[in-house]
């Protein structure tokens, strides 16, 4: 039997904000603005007491069509804030930056839940919310970073496909980091959960070698869909690719 999760008041969960309190001291002792971090921090706190709820109420509601209202918002969300590197060619980049994050995350994601974990039913939100969060979030820092640094080797005049493969060796930089890290620096934050309800690490293992590749997927697909789709706007006539 697994062991029962830890129940955490919220008078021991204020607990948790005495080091913090303690970091911001020092924003105040070296005369640094406060405010920024204040600000992250209180929105963080709002967010996911926010989400608690909201999540709660999907996974009691448990409907199909709720949680693929669910997962376009979160593909859409982050299409539009992947394009936050290049704010000045947000509206003519959105649609391929939409279409890189859902198809590149929404492929993966489905090929994760339907093929691997086969979810019975299929929109079960246990699965489908947690996994498509994570998904759709890489997939847009993938885009993100692509969109960054092409325009950027565009912008010191390199050549159509060279800025391309060198954005999309950019974008992959995080992954790939990651992939080298897990298990050496850090326990994934799934993992670290799913030990911490009390799952057998070596079944928590294999759940985080399925995100990483459900992570490594999504970020190259999504980053190579949107160098595709993108080129129109951000070189729509240099010569010398030869149609690659």
């Amino acid at each position: 039997m697994p062991d029962t999760v830890i129940a955490i008041s919220l008078p021991r969960l204020a607990l948790a904000f005495l080091p913090v309190l303690a970091t911001l001291a020092v924003f105040l002792a070296w005369t640094l603005d406060v405010r920024h971090p204040l600000y992250a921090l209180l929105r963080m706190l709002v967010q996911l007491l926010l989400v608690g709820y909201v999540l709660a109420y999907i996974f009691g509601a448990d409907t199909w069509w709720l949680i693929l209202l669910v997962l376009l918002f979160m593909a859409g969300a982050a299409g539009w804030i992947a394009l936050n590197t290049v704010p000045e060619l947000r509206w003519r980049l959105l649609a391929h930056s939409l279409v890189a994050v859902l198809v590149g995350g929404g492929v993966t994601l489905l090929f994760a839940t339907q093929g691997v974990l086969q979810v019975e039913p299929w929109y079960k939100p246990r699965y489908l919310v947690p996994l498509g969060g994570m998904t759709f979030a890489n997939a847009m820092t993938a885009v993100s970073l692509a969109a960054e640094r092409v325009r950027s080797e565009l912008g010191h005049g390199a050549p159509w496909i060279e800025a391309r493969n060198t954005a999309f060796q950019a974008a992959m930089i995080p992954v790939i980091n990651a992939l080298l890290a897990v298990g050496l620096v850090s326990l994934p934050g799934m993992m670290t959960g799913q030990i911490l309800s009390g799952v057998s690490p070596l079944l928590a293992a294999r759940y985080q070698v399925l995100i990483m590749c459900l992570i490594f997927a999504a970020a190259g697909l999504a980053a190579a869909l949107f160098l595709a789709g993108a080129r129109p706007v951000l070189a729509p006539r240099q010569p010398g690719d030869h149609g690659h």
